[in-house]
């Protein structure tokens, strides 16, 4: 069985449009990205040191159309041709969520095509499932979702051909208590005077100053192995006040590449703890790491070297580079889950999608 899924992204500051082609048999099952069209609003938000939400719904609502048509262009398809439209309905700013599902449900209405509405998170973790062979995975496979709004850690015991609806809040056996680990890279890259987006910054300045990771000592939250969950906001806190203490003294700048480098070891111990408390408790023979931060180099570098001393028998799976962060393939890859199982709106009943700013919703 063949599908041609158009997927629509608006959640945040990325709109994207994408055109998958999903081959399922009885034996197999391949995404392959026909068209990926992304516009990027950073420029629009560096201004302001991260995402203003009326900026970012105004600009979708100017862009999303055009990265639509792209989409269908440079897949070489026709309108017709596609099998349903999907669209992310959660979790993300509500403005910019109501853009991409009212033009997905005027689109499928129009065209008379089914609707899906998709998870954010879902979509990153189906992720690392395009435009590839399917990773070798060995179940039970745990999934941690690090993002810049989400550090959540799932187990999950069979491809997402067979996810149920309520997979995530069945799945979930940790999640982040207050700022997400990209939240804190970009808050505390902000207070350091780098541009949106920040996390990127702090690796890099690390990295080219040859940084030192225990130069300053910075707390890592929940230390217990009774607690399962994240937290970063002490980190912001601490790294606010030390960075204030060697601004005042005249250190900052000199000591730039090492204050980064011991921010992100922290942040970086804080995930390999949790991650490893998760894979032991949850009998994970597999892991995959999804979302921006599965980007930041240390992460991965520490996460190949601790692999088996955190109980971890096969090498982490990383989605490739282009579809870690938001984006419009790995909506339509889920999309193209929930048609093949008949999870689809049709009709007058597509119109009752609507757009939801929390997960739990």
């Amino acid at each position: 069985m063949k599908s041609l899924i158009l997927g629509i992204e608006s959640s945040c500051d990325e709109c994207s449009a994408s055109v998958v082609l999903h081959e399922n048999t009885s034996k197999s099952s391949r995404l392959e990205v026909l068209s990926l069209a992304i516009y990027s609003q950073i420029p629009l938000h560096q201004p302001y040191g991260g995402v203003v939400p009326e900026v970012a719904s105004r600009n979708h609502l100017e862009s999303i159309q055009p990265m639509i048509d792209q989409a269908i262009r440079e897949a070489k398809i026709n309108w017709q041709d596609l099998s349903a439209v999907a669209v992310t309905n959660r979790p993300g700013l509500v403005g910019a969520l109501l853009v991409g599902v009212s033009t997905a449900k005027s689109l499928a209405y129009a065209l008379q095509k089914p609707l899906i509405p998709v998870h954010h998170l879902e979509g990153h973790i189906a992720s690392i499932f395009l435009d590839a062979p399917a990773p070798k995975i060995e179940f039970p496979m745990l999934v941690a979702v690090v993002s810049g709004g989400h550090t959540n850690l799932y187990v999950m015991k069979t491809y997402p051909e067979l996810w149920p609806l309520d997979f995530l809040s069945r799945s979930c056996v940790a999640r982040s208590r207050d700022d997400a680990a990209g939240e804190a890279f970009d808050k505390i890259a902000k207070l350091l005077g780098f541009s949106y987006p920040g996390g990127a910054w702090i690796d890099r300045k690390a990295i080219e100053g040859k940084g030192k990771i225990n130069a300053f000592a910075f707390p890592r939250a929940l230390p217990q192995k009774s607690v399962p969950d994240f937290s970063f906001s002490g980190l912001k806190t601490a790294a606010a006040l030390q960075a204030e203490k060697l601004r005042k003294s005249g250190e900052l700048e000199s000591r730039l590449s090492d204050f980064c480098a011991s921010v992100q070891e922290a942040i970086v111990d804080v995930l390999i703890l949790k991650i490893g408390l998760a894979i032991q408790n949850h009998g994970c023979q597999s892991l995959a790491i999804v979302g921006g931060v599965s980007a930041n180099s240390r992460l991965r570098a520490r996460l190949v070297e601790d692999g088996p001393r955190i109980g971890l028998q096969t090498e982490p799976i990383f989605p490739q580079m282009k579809y870690a962060t938001d984006n419009a393939a790995m909506i339509a890859a889920v999309g193209a889950y929930r048609f093949r199982q008949g999870h689809a709106l049709q009709g007058e009943k597509l119109l009752t999608i609507s757009a939801h700013a929390h997960p739990e919703t």
